[in-house]
């Protein structure tokens, strides 16, 4: 499936975690930093030996900050840099393979008790390495902030509302950073390491030019022989034993950010013009195990042979050597977006509430779509992610028009790795 199931039912379950971390998160960061207050010891700065980084959820997230842990990795070794995450999330940190396995820490979420206990045990862990510093990924969440603090890390990196840019998490880091909204996700990571350079007193300032430009992009991940075939097998098997070129759609939006699904009937239209264009492609449609019956559905709506869905068929692994054998994967903003840069896969990536400014994946082969309206991006860290919006026309306004000549594009340009007879007309 493409997302864990215990990952799912916490995106389900999104709104009530938001709240969770609004009061709960708010009330425990306000009585740690009044423990901190009257606690507070200035030490002399000294560059750190042994870093932890904490990114509890968003995979997606964990590709854009590959330049960050790259960073890390530079400053102290891989062997002293450890990363604290949700268990469901640690996938696509093991496959960038920067840092030891042993390294990467991990946060149950089976039930909120669990969740709780899980985080206690990482948390006693961490002050027996012990750790010298502890970098918080997380732009305004509240609960992550007392985790940097409890860690008991003398140096803590993270986000400070100053003057309210942003939301309330106390006053529990010693690098008092403000959030930047006008610079790429990528460079805003980075930009938390590097300031582990720098003493805590110099902070908010912060003399580091942006570079703007990607530094690296994340290997491409290596399949075995066995485990391909295994998944073209799969592939062959679903879409009748058909031949062709496969483009993929995933008709879905993380609940976390239910303003960003683009409307399913766009899907529909959309594969079954690929399939009139162009005969001899094959159409998946793509997603998680609980979104099997929706894309049954579309693949029903699309009335074609060449239509199948592989929605709760594959293992996250095995979705990316699906990526691997794909063309064209078409996108909301999510995770898939940025997991497809770890394959040779083209990515057409719808935005519309967030912008392809800040969160667009830095890879040739990803092509963002955005309307740029007056009211978009309305969602970002300075609001939590929270938006008042019911009618989310940013990603109305993306027509199947434009989206499928993107795509016809980005065939053309691949034409060449393929039989030209893969075409059913000169567009």
């Amino acid at each position: 499936m493409l997302f864990p199931s215990r990952l799912k039912k916490l995106s389900t379950n999104a709104r009530l975690l938001n709240q969770i971390d609004r009061y709960a998160g708010a009330f425990a960061c306000f009585l740690l930093t009044t423990l901190r207050r009257l606690n507070r010891r200035e030490e002399e700065y000294r560059k750190p030996n042994k870093i932890i980084l904490l990114k509890l959820a968003e995979q997606g997230s964990t590709v854009l900050a590959y330049d960050a842990i790259q960073e890390a990795v530079k400053l102290v070794g891989p062997e002293n840099v450890y990363f604290l995450l949700f268990e469901e999330n640690r996938f696509i940190l093991d496959l960038l393979d920067l840092i030891p396995v042993q390294n990467v820490l991990t946060i149950r979420t089976k039930s909120a008790a669990t969740m709780v206990l899980s985080c206690i045990q990482r948390l006693w862990q961490i002050r027996r390495i012990p750790i010298d510093a502890c970098v918080d990924m997380e732009f305004f969440m509240r609960s992550t902030a007392a985790i940097a603090y409890l860690t008991g890390t003398p140096i803590r990196i993270g986000f400070h509302a100053y003057f309210g840019e942003g939301p309330y998490r106390g006053d529990l880091m010693t690098h008092r950073l403000i959030y930047n909204p006008h610079i790429h996700t990528s460079d805003t990571f980075t930009n938390l390491i590097r300031a582990l350079e720098f003493p805590a007193r110099e902070f908010p300032a912060f003399p580091v030019k942006v570079s703007g430009d990607c530094v690296s992009l994340p290997p491409m991940i290596r399949f075995g022989s066995e485990e391909r075939q295994e998944v073209e097998q799969l592939v062959n098997v679903e879409s009748g034993n058909m031949e062709g070129p496969l483009i993929l759609l995933n008709a879905n939006a993380s609940d976390l950010v239910p303003l960003r699904r683009w409307d399913e009937k766009n899907y529909v239209e959309l594969a079954k013009r690929i399939i009139t264009t162009f005969p001899n492609m094959r159409v998946a449609f793509t997603g998680s195990s609980d979104e099997v019956a929706k894309s049954e559905r579309l693949v029903q709506s699309v009335q074609s042979p060449q239509c199948f869905s592989l929605s709760g068929k594959t293992t996250l692994r095995q979705l990316l050597i699906v990526y691997q054998m794909a063309e064209v994967l078409v996108t909301n903003d999510s995770g898939p977006a940025h997991f497809a840069v770890l394959t040779s896969i083209d990515v057409i990536t719808l935005f519309g509430p967030e912008t392809p400014l800040l969160f667009g994946a830095r890879s040739p082969r990803n092509h963002s779509l955005w309307a740029e309206i007056a009211c978009s991006p309305c969602i970002n860290a300075l609001n939590n992610r929270q938006s008042c919006c019911h009618n989310n026309v940013c990603m109305q306004m993306l027509s199947v028009d434009l989206v499928f000549e993107t795509l016809c594009q980005i065939i053309r340009k691949r034409a060449g790795a393929w039989n030209k007879k893969v075409l059913a007309r000169d567009q």
